[in-house]
């Protein structure tokens, strides 16, 4: 550590990615149990609530950075705990609004209650990508020397938030009174106010080493801002309703006036490495969201609960990221992401295999992805910051919310997607005449697919219609798991080229900037 100081403002923000975990997977566990049973919800009304609390990370994450410098990282981290303040605040407004009414008055308050749950939600996700976009830079700042080692531990702290959430959850999950789980939030929440609060925050590397606003944004540039912003529009207009030519004029404003202003394209090693962070952050944080319930067959006939898959892959996260440092020494950053690629590929085939396996072999395979993943987001931002030092909070934020959006918008319901093609080819191939009464025909951001109709398979009672259905929605699960290794297959590919780019080069070496430049 440089000094005390430094050290008492990491833990600080360490403590507050550990807030956003927490936040995260505590109400994707809810919004599939509890939720839906007392606010009346059906799947779609429960995607929405599911997504309140997700897009706004991304956004906030993105378009904090650009004034973050101005306003500073104590506002951004005062902003973010009141958000946290506010979202329990009203989820526990909701529980109130709904306890211990029945018939016509239950129904009305729970269209009241859901509202708080919804707008308190929004709430909740902006606070989140605040802290990202002051915490990331605050680490890349003091310790601008080894910015990949001190990003992979502050990052730590998301599984461990994870491995928390996951914990609270499963021991709570009989409890009918989802506000202790909720409510929860507000200890980690309260520790990082209480730690950072009195402290003096630095100013930005970027500041300290004279680079102006303009150079900043120059290093992003229309590339980057086309992605970035583009996701961000895109994002919003799925949320409110925006038609297509909405999106892309507002896009079209933004990265003609980047244009404009910078006169840059932006940097190519930067929009190489844009590119890779989308399948990167799917392999994360969209098989993280989908884990439990790919895993729930085998899991649940060994009789646990599938959540403890995501537990554990996280728990072996924390480990890792904190042992980064040496790792990284002797490897590189590109060995280490070459290598992570690499473990992610074979960790995910080999879960795909485990549809009938014991404990010993699913958890075994969740080493292998673990391991895999482990130092895919946090090693991205410190190459991002370590090569592109001039582009300070911005470009090191944008980073993580294209890869937040990118999830969100793309990764999610792809691997959506993947499940239900896997299950109606293997459905067709085995039973034709059930798979044309029970599919139907869907459209996604990507184009149109069959899906089998949940109404549709109910009415199918033979047992060789029950066994076709069965065996189509297995291989759906792990048949997803197996297609969604090409994420990390093609970064893998990506990131051999670029370590061979700068072995030609006579290594990996990191730019730093000083008060001269």
């Amino acid at each position: 550590m440089n000094n005390r100081q430094d050290k008492i403002l990491f833990w600080g923000c360490f403590i507050a990615i550990i807030t956003t975990a927490y936040a995260f997977v505590s109400r994707i566990i809810l919004c599939g149990g509890q939720f839906v049973t007392d606010f009346g919800l059906d799947k779609v009304t429960a995607g929405e609530l599911i997504g309140a609390g997700i897009w706004p990370f991304g956004v906030s994450i993105i378009i904090f950075s650009l004034f973050i410098d101005r306003i500073g990282y104590k506002t951004a981290m005062i902003f973010s705990f009141v958000c946290y303040l506010t979202y329990t605040i009203m989820a526990f407004s909701a529980y109130g609004t709904i306890h211990g009414l029945t018939g016509a008055e239950l129904l009305i308050a729970q269209k009241k209650g859901y509202q708080l749950l919804y707008w308190g939600s929004i709430i909740l996700g902006l606070g989140n990508g605040t802290v990202e976009s002051y915490a990331n830079p605050i680490v890349a700042t003091l310790f601008s020397k080894e910015k990949i080692k001190w990003l992979n531990r502050l990052h730590a702290g998301w599984p461990a938030g994870l491995v928390a959430g996951g914990l609270c959850t499963i021991a709570l999950a009989n409890n009918s009174d989802w506000r202790i789980n909720l409510g929860l939030i507000l200890i980690p929440a309260i520790t990082f106010f209480a730690i950072l609060v009195g402290l003096v925050f630095p100013k930005s590397e970027r500041e300290q080493a004279g680079v102006s606003y303009a150079a900043m944004l120059k290093e992003l540039g229309a590339f980057g801002a086309f992605v970035g912003f583009g996701l961000v529009f895109a994002q919003v207009g799925q949320v409110f309703g925006w038609s297509q030519t909405l999106v892309w004029i507002l896009t079209g404003i933004v990265v003609l006036a980047f244009a404009v202003i910078t006169k840059s394209f932006g940097r190519g090693f930067l929009m190489m490495l844009i590119v890779i962070m989308v399948p990167l952050a799917i392999t994360e944080l969209g098989t993280d969201g989908w884990i439990s319930s790919l895993m729930e067959t085998p899991m649940k006939a060994a009789g646990h609960n599938a959540a403890w898959v995501l537990v554990y892959t996280s728990a072996v996260m924390v480990v890792l990221r904190f042992l980064a440092g040496p790792i990284v020494h002797k490897l590189s950053p590109l060995g280490v992401l070459v290598g992570g690629s690499t473990l992610a590929v074979v960790g995910l085939t080999a879960l795909s295999k485990t549809s009938s396996s014991g404990m010993i072999v699913i958890f075994a395979a969740a080493t292998l992805y673990a391991c895999g993943k482990s130092f895919f987001w946090p090693t991205m931002l410190g190459l991002t910051s370590e090569q592109c030092p001039k582009g300070g909070a911005l470009t090191l934020n944008a980073m993580g919310g294209i890869g937040m959006l990118a999830v969100g918008i793309i990764g999610a319901p792809f691997i959506g997607f993947l499940q239900e093609s896997t299950s109606t080819d293997t459905l067709k191939a085995q039973n034709p005449a059930v798979y044309q009464s029970v599919t139907v025909e869907k459209q996604y951001l990507l184009g149109s697919y069959q899906a089998i109709d949940p109404v549709k398979a109910a009415t199918v009672t033979d047992a060789a219609g029950t066994s076709s259905l069965g065996a189509a929605n297995l291989a759906g699960q792990f048949g997803a798991l197996a297609r969604i290794a090409m994420f990390p297959g093609f970064a893998l590919i990506c990131f051999i080229g670029l370590f061979l780019y700068f072995k030609s080069k006579g290594g990996y070496k990191a730019v730093h900037l000083d008060h001269h430049q």
